[in-house]
């Protein structure tokens, strides 16, 4: 899905129309959802509609990027509050409303899910995503070598292969 928001209280509200859409015509839906597509998906209050899920690379602890984020750009949680948005050097916001939302609204997910997961993420350690297989009784295939963004052809190939292994 080609998303149009950036935001999950409205990235939420698309995929779930989109969801509801699919249901209309099938009653098995799988969602396939990479980096914050599975945030947003998990946000999203579709636990009902599908069957399955497969995640490749998720954020699955958007209060902790967001504060790595923060931290890398030196911003405090009284800045962002004050600013409301700051701009930070490697080109993503920071923004108050955001994490405030993140820490109100947090992840409630029961489908069955398998995740791949890349040895070398950059953006999630391997840590938080086993306090999330474990709080969600997923599975978890770790990639040696893999990054956050499946890319390279020896990554493509093994998300594939994943792909078919778990289907």
């Amino acid at each position: 899905m080609d998303y149009q928001t950036c935001s999950p209280w409205e990235t939420g509200k698309e995929i779930k129309a989109a969801i509801e859409g699919l249901r209309e015509r099938s009653s098995h839906v799988w969602l396939i959802a990479n980096s914050i597509g599975a945030f947003f998906s998990m946000n999203a209050k579709i636990d009902e509609l599908i069957q399955r899920a497969y995640f490749i690379s998720p954020i699955v602890d958007m209060e902790k990027l967001i504060l790595d984020m923060m931290a890398w750009s030196g911003v405090t949680e009284e800045e962002l509050n004050e600013k409301g948005t700051i701009h930070t050097e490697f080109g993503e916001d920071l923004s108050w409303h955001y994490l405030a939302y993140v820490r109100n609204h947090p992840l409630k997910w029961e489908v069955p899910t398998k995740v791949l997961y890349g040895q070398k993420d950059n953006l999630t350690s391997l840590k938080t995503m086993q306090e999330f297989i474990d709080a969600h009784n997923a599975e978890l295939t770790v990639m040696e070598d893999g990054e956050h963004w499946f890319h390279t052809e020896e990554q493509m190939r093994f998300l594939d292969e994943w792909i078919k292994n778990n289907s």
